[in-house]
């Protein structure tokens, strides 16, 4: 059974998740991850974690592309995973099918499997198709990475050359029509660090 869920942030935009952690391979050497907002607040209540328990067992059902992509019949903007990962090639080719097969809907895919070298091939790929944009997520905070499109967690709202940053903490948390981080013409956006966790993680850090 497909489970969609909606972040209210995103204007009500839906999104498919596992997870965060147990299905995120790239964060073991990703500093970023220790301050991690899907391991926190309301992801933390069982009526948030099930759906994305069932979604770790749902997609490797045989009908899942097809599922999938009916889902998304009626939908413009997709995002995958506000929390979890790709942590399997199978799953990233899957989710790549559905991406072929759904070209009215413009999709992102963050990632911190980006340096994982059995996701290269289906990582090209995606990257060729114009209605995908798959986001590095880079992994340690104010240091972008170099990839085609990528993004990177901002100790408060500092500036970094050719880092647009999100505007979303102007808006009470909500992105406000804005649609940037679809938009394969900008390669890096910037989040404004943001949540308790990732406050203490980057005190941490400078105390270090």
């Amino acid at each position: 059974m497909i489970r969609i869920s909606k972040t209210s942030k995103l204007d009500g935009i839906n999104s498919w998740s596992l997870e965060a952690g147990a299905t995120c391979p790239g964060a073991n050497n990703a500093s970023v991850c220790n301050g991690c907002y899907a391991k926190q607040g309301n992801y933390r209540y069982p009526n948030v974690k099930a759906p994305r328990f069932e979604n770790k067992k749902d997609w490797k059902r045989t009908d899942w592309v097809d599922d999938m992509a009916k889902a998304l019949d009626n939908q413009r903007y997709f995002r995958w995973f506000d929390s979890g990962d790709m942590y399997k090639p199978e799953l990233a080719r899957k989710i790549l099918e559905v991406c072929k097969r759904t070209p009215w809907v413009n999709h992102w895919i963050p990632t911190q499997s980006w340096d994982i070298p059995s996701f290269d091939a289906v990582f090209a790929e995606l990257h060729d198709l114009p209605n995908v944009a798959l986001r590095a997520s880079a992994k340690h905070v104010d240091a972008p990475v170099d990839y085609k499109l990528s993004s990177v967690v901002l100790s408060g709202h500092k500036s970094i050359d050719g880092v647009k940053v999100c505007g979303a903490y102007q808006h009470d948390g909500k992105c406000n029509g804005c649609r940037a981080c679809w938009d394969k013409s900008i390669q890096t956006i910037g989040y404004p660090a943001h949540g308790r966790s990732m406050a203490k993680h980057i005190a941490l850090k400078v105390v270090a």
